[in-house]
């Protein structure tokens, strides 16, 4: 499996998280964004920490394995982190050094942001190594279902989301290749200037393009060849149901979030 990027693959298992119902999994990453942008102290992000390693903890997936699999994501952390650290100059100074004065406003900022950012890509992580595509296009019909009153085009919608995200792997997989192949022919975009830089990646974008209107293609023609015709006249080969485990889950989150709201405040 390749770790470039993990986000949007899917690891079998028979833990706790696997089992949960999809649909509240997919709830329970939502009421998590809110919890992290409401964060404002540092027990309020300890817990928040404690709720997420915990989760991967109960998905039985290695903690190296998701930490490996984001290296893609980490220059996006540092790089906001030090956003901050440096163009905030709220507080007092902390470090001073060839004429740059590090805040304390700054290190809070930076290192907020930073500890968001990073705790919401886990759980997503998470949440795509943990549920099936198919998994995932059904939680996200399931919840939007109230829109087909107002004839909200809600199976189509969840398709298209589901089918994105799978193919992020995908299109990170074709990258390498193309890039591995590219350098054999003497391709080098790591070094020079920046605008060479950008020149050279080129001849990646471009066949990358290229790939993705290929599998675009072949996936419509798949879709077709099998019949599918949107919404009308499908059924479901296993209907989502809670359990005595998601009820479990429920009442563990109803007590993260009162123990969230009476560290916060």
């Amino acid at each position: 499996m390749n770790q470039s990027l993990i986000i949007g693959q899917y690891v079998p298992g028979e833990s706790i998280v696997h089992k949960i119902d999809p649909r509240l999994k997919l709830i329970i990453i939502f009421i998590f964004v809110f919890a992290v942008f409401m964060a404002n102290n540092l027990w309020s992000y300890v817990l928040l920490y404690f709720f997420v390693f915990t989760s991967v903890a109960l998905s039985r997936i290695p903690v190296s394995y998701i930490l490996k699999g984001l290296k893609p994501v980490w220059w996006i952390i540092i790089i906001t982190f030090m956003f901050h650290l440096f163009f905030n100059s709220g507080g007092n100074v902390l470090v001073s050094f060839l004429g740059i004065n590090v805040y304390e406003q700054g290190v809070y900022q930076g290192a907020s942001i930073a500890t968001r950012f990073f705790l919401l890509i886990v759980l997503a992580t998470l949440l795509t190594l943990s549920t099936t595509p198919i998994a995932v296009t059904d939680a996200i019909e399931a919840l939007l279902k109230p829109l087909k009153k107002v004839r909200f085009p809600v199976h189509e919608v969840a398709l298209m989301m589901s089918i994105s995200l799978r193919f992020i792997p995908t299109f990170m997989q074709e990258m390498d290749k193309i890039s591995k192949a590219q350098a054999a022919r003497g391709l080098d975009y790591t070094k020079g200037k920046l605008k060479d830089r950008f020149k050279a990646l080129l001849p990646l974008l471009i066949p990358l393009l290229i790939s993705s209107f290929k599998r675009a293609e072949d996936l419509a023609l798949a879709m077709e060849a099998r019949g599918y015709q949107g919404e009308e006249g499908r059924t479901k080969l296993r209907q989502l149901s809670f359990g005595k485990m998601d009820y479990i889950v429920i009442m563990s989150l109803i007590a993260f979030l009162v123990s969230f709201y009476m560290i916060r405040v």
